[in-house]
């Protein structure tokens, strides 16, 4: 599958808009859910997250890549520096392995109809390289386990765990049984 991968711009918004549809991605996130606390999170609607997600993209953060295929964006993957991440930084299951500065790849969205096709792969070698490029020196991610059991869709939001092994991430921890990957870039 040919993919064209490129940062969220101002210019590309209307793309991602067109991606995540009128709630948001499947839940109405709009990919704030690691942004804020969950105070925050329920305090506001789907339209409070996706202005906080316009108002970064707009001041020129690119909080996430596009995955476009024939012109038409067929998913998403959102990564930053973890700093970026509140709500990561003071999770018991996800919370700081150790010190290191370090990016993070933290959400997917892949249209139904481009599931299963190598979508979340790309996505992960274009985050890898998007980090890299910014100057990160190791990428994390925090993966869900599906060995044993099928699971929905909308609880892979963080990707699965076979996935990111066979990008090259290795387990560091698992707290809660959740495995928190990384790739070093150096």
């Amino acid at each position: 599958m040919a993919l064209d991968i490129r940062p969220v711009t101002p210019d590309r918004w209307a793309d991602l808009i067109e991606l995540a549809g009128e709630r948001g991605f499947q839940s109405g996130c709009w990919c704030m859910w690691w942004r804020l606390s969950s105070r925050e999170f329920q305090a506001g609607a789907a339209e409070t997250r996706r202005a906080g997600l316009e108002d970064l993209v707009f001041r020129g953060a690119k909080p996430g890549l596009l995955a476009y295929q024939d012109g038409s964006p067929i998913g998403w993957v959102a990564v930053a520096p973890r700093s970026e991440y509140p709500r990561l930084e003071r999770s018991t299951k996800l919370g700081a392995v150790d010190d290191e500065p370090v990016w993070a790849i933290s959400c997917f969205y892949v249209h139904r109809a481009h599931r299963r096709s190598g979508v979340t792969e790309a996505l992960v070698q274009a985050a890898v390289e998007h980090a890299a490029a910014q100057g990160a020196e190791q990428v994390e991610a925090y993966p869900i386990d599906t060995r044993g059991a099928r699971r929905p869709g909308a609880d892979l939001f963080t990707g699965t765990l076979t996935t990111f092994l066979a990008s090259g991430f290795t387990e560091l921890a698992r707290r809660g049984g959740r495995p928190i990957v990384r790739k070093d870039l150096r």
